[in-house]
């Protein structure tokens, strides 16, 4: 992994060095934490990105990378998986109780596992530790662009609340209320709760639902969505087995419904 990036960093094209170009339409620095327990790792992801308009920041246990993000503000946040003492499931736990800023994740090689359980847990993306800088780079600016433009929607949109049943989704404050009560919904869940609540009704494949909030490709049998959707159900007190709010449309993707809409109408068009 440590040459992979040395050797990216030594060959980087000139015409793509940051002092040339705008990072994501802004000359502004945005600030990046790492929290990673491999120093020299840190040292050349940091050396990487910095040319592309990334302050970068890094930690190397949970402990430390949790007091820096409540004692500062970032944009986003790379934490790996495998850290001494309080390990990157435990960071991000305690972190989307204060913080909804984009979590890139780092897993190990192939463990599907590590993934799951960091998207439900609240991560926006994850990362096999065998990648290469720009692909790192590109997610970067993935979930960037994701969090930059919600928030935009949001502000230019004059519709700042989209009530569905006993659901109520704030848009500017991003925040979603059932009955009065504050449900707490990581950035990726919100999102996608607002794309089926806008798309009320309607279906969205699961292709659609991950275009609209992740802004990268994916390979065609990609199945994170429905570990969002699931945890996104659990949160809402959706039954997965009975579902009232979130319906799955088989073999297509999935629906938002008004709780007291009957059951028979799904039934009969094969809904679930």
């Amino acid at each position: 992994m440590d040459k992979l990036v040395e050797a990216e960093t030594k060959s980087l094209d000139e015409r793509e060095r940051p002092d040339q170009q705008t990072n994501t339409g802004s000359t502004s620095r945005q600030r990046l934490l790492i929290i990673d327990d491999d120093i020299k790792f840190c040292r050349l992801i940091s050396d990487y990105l910095q040319r592309y308009g990334f302050d970068i920041q890094a930690a190397h246990d949970g402990d430390s990378g949790l007091k820096l993000t409540a004692d500062k503000q970032w944009d986003a946040i790379i934490l790996d998986v495998m850290l001494p003492g309080c390990d990157g499931f435990e960071v991000l736990k305690r972190l989307r109780e204060h913080s909804q800023v984009p979590v890139l994740m780092l897993t190990a090689l192939g463990d599907e596992t590590d993934r799951i359980v960091g998207l439900e847990i609240g991560a926006d993306d994850y990362l096999p530790k065998t990648f290469s800088p720009r692909e790192l780079l590109a997610r970067l600016r993935a979930i960037l662009r994701r969090s930059s433009r919600a928030a935009a929607q949001a502000s230019a949109n004059s519709e700042t609340e989209i009530v569905v049943g006993a659901l109520e989704i704030k848009l500017l404050s991003r925040t979603v209320l059932q009955q009065g009560e504050l449900i707490a919904l990581t950035p990726v869940e919100f999102d996608l709760l607002v794309v089926l609540a806008q798309s009320k009704g309607r279906i969205k494949t699961r292709e659609q639902l991950l275009n609209e909030i992740r802004d990268r490709n994916y390979d065609a049998y990609d199945r994170s969505i429905d570990v969002h959707i699931s945890a996104l159900r659990k949160k809402l007190g959706d039954d997965s087995k009975n579902p009232r709010l979130i319906r799955t449309v088989r073999s297509v993707g999935y629906m938002l419904v008004q709780p007291s809409e009957k059951d028979s109408t799904y039934a009969a068009e094969g809904l679930s």
